[in-house]
């Protein structure tokens, strides 16, 4: 049942994207704009540090604007009417889900683009390919969390904002200190430990996610 309402939210969710494309549409030019006005400021190349530190702000923005209408969008009606059908396990599974796709493709277009226009500075392609997958892993897990609880204040967005930066900022700091690693070339042996760390913290908040949801829906 849990598995079956899971892939009926996910598939709800991009159904819904697919009709509202100004949405998705937006956070690509979000992307592009602020990618653009990087490279008009870094002409040059640019050290290895702020190349890495650079990124990861991006992502981190990208990935807040694009989580950040998960709950948001959704009118109270509409949520009292989902509460009666879908089990919350299920809801905040299937929006953790649709959200990692969302947060992992516009990851890959940042990385892409960010190539394109200021040069690829990594070394090691598939660990700094794995920070992506872990960090939008991590940043899904957290902002759709984030999201739900700002959904019930009046302040949504804002809110959003406030509470999401103190749970991204112990996430964020070991995640650019793997994807540094990776566009070093470093051995990979000295990254394990925080690849552990960072599937540890995904884990916990999603565990976190599916005990306090339910309580939190029923409000």
């Amino acid at each position: 049942m849990i598995v079956q309402q899971t892939k009926s939210v996910i598939f709800n969710e991009f159904k819904s994207e697919i009709k509202s494309t100004q949405s998705l549409a937006g956070i690509v030019l979000y992307v592009f704009a602020t990618i653009f006005i990087c490279y008009l400021s870094f002409k040059t190349i640019i050290a290895v540090t702020i190349w890495n530190a650079l990124f990861w702000v991006i992502f981190t923005f990208t990935g807040i604007n694009s989580i950040a209408k998960s709950f948001l969008q959704n009118s109270r009606g509409y949520q009292i009417y989902l509460y009666s059908l879908v089990h919350p396990v299920a809801y905040i599974l299937g929006k953790t889900i649709y959200n990692f796709f969302l947060t992992f493709l516009m990851a890959l277009f940042s990385y892409i683009l960010y190539s394109v226009f200021i040069k690829n500075l990594v070394q090691d392609n598939s660990f700094f390919f794995l920070a992506l997958l872990l960090g939008s892993l991590g940043f899904s897990s957290i902002l759709t969390m984030v999201s739900a609880i700002a959904s019930k204040a009046s302040s949504n967005f804002s809110l959003m904002a406030i509470l999401s930066f103190p749970l991204l900022i112990p996430f964020l700091i070991v995640l650019i200190k793997f994807s540094k690693n990776a566009v070093d070339g470093l051995d990979r042996s000295i990254s394990y430990p925080l690849i552990t760390v960072l599937i540890l913290l995904f884990f916990v908040v999603n565990l976190l996610s599916l005990v306090l949801f339910p309580y939190l829906w029923k409000e």
